[in-house]
């Protein structure tokens, strides 16, 4: 297992090299000045390039990546360019709500999709199985903006159980801050269920035709116990692989879901600092982002040596 985990670790760092590499040159091409953007077009000449000396732009980008990835190693990520605030305070003080946010979301997909997969699963071609497939198919079919959108028509304006939008902050209480993750909580949840249901019935189908589940039942085991007992867990690595890219793609990918209930999360804050033209803070958020998501992976491969221990023996 040691083994295997450092083979893990390794990839793991290659992988965060060669990211924070492309991040960087992939930002840094893309057109327009920051310093252009902040002083606007009838900026003097001299003033632009102080601008830029003050911002470290005048410093060849090769100098620049090297203090960029040197001071994320010791958790300094530069300062924004146009709130003029360190990014790392920027970044902390969002995560309050990406986090649990995608935390909130994933344990919801996950409380649906299991008993939803598990319940068609063990009613292959039976009303059951085909009335779960069709909600999962509209829910895969449904985009979660417009779900979000009739959620906050719903339940915000017409029965005024949830606010439209906004964050109250964790100063207020546990309860109004989960409050007000509730409804993007669920506009995240339920696609991402819908998938998961999906492979879980898939997964659990293709067990339950193995020669160790037929040697069950002949032993006296019903179908049921065979499913709960020798079933779920072989059945668990293709769901695992989708548990991770999920929390993955909530973290990082709930950019318009945050628009549209006005949250102060970290995908609001890509998207302004995009607006504005702040390299610096779109270079951290993103990388910090693909960190999350390269060591979900990691844990995934360490679930998947844990699920199934053949992973280990083949490495």
């Amino acid at each position: 297992m040691l083994r295997y985990t450092l083979k893990r670790l390794l990839s793991l760092t290659l992988s965060l090299a060669v990211a924070s590499m492309v991040i960087f040159a992939v930002i840094e091409v893309a057109p327009g000045d920051p310093a252009s953007f902040m002083l606007g077009v009838n900026a003097q000449p001299d003033t632009l390039a102080a601008l830029r000396t003050e911002l470290g732009l005048d410093v060849p980008k090769t100098e620049r990546y090297l203090t960029w990835v040197g001071g994320m190693l010791t958790g300094d990520f530069g300062t924004s360019y146009t709130y003029r605030t360190p990014v790392s305070q920027m970044i902390a003080d969002r995560m309050w709500v990406s986090l649990p946010l995608a935390l909130y979301a994933l344990t919801l997909s996950t409380l649906i999709a299991f008993p939803a997969g598990i319940y068609a699963a063990s009613r292959r071609g039976k009303p059951g199985d085909i009335a779960v497939m069709g909600a999962t198919q509209l829910g895969v079919a449904v985009p979660n903006f417009w779900f979000a959108m009739m959620l906050v028509l719903v339940f915000a304006i017409n029965l005024r159980w949830f606010n439209a939008g906004g964050f109250a902050g964790w100063d207020k209480g546990f309860g109004p801050a989960m409050q007000s993750l509730t409804l993007p909580a669920i506009a995240l949840a339920l696609p991402q269920a819908a998938i998961l249901a999906r492979v879980m019935r898939s997964a659990l189908l293709d067990v339950l035709g193995e020669d160790f589940m037929r040697t069950a039942r002949a032993k006296g085991l019903s179908r049921r116990q065979a499913l709960w007992r020798h079933g779920l867990r072989n059945a668990l690595i293709p769901v695992l692989t989708i548990i991770g890219l999920q929390f993955s793609f909530l973290l990082a990918g709930s950019i318009i879901i945050e628009q549209v209930f006005y949250l102060p999360g970290l995908g609001r804050l890509v998207f302004q600092a995009i607006s504005s033209r702040d390299l610096i803070v779109v270079e951290s958020v993103v990388m910090l982002l693909v960190f999350a998501v390269i060591v979900v992976n990691f844990v995934v491969d360490l679930a998947y040596a844990a699920v199934d221990p053949r992973l280990k023996s083949r490495t």
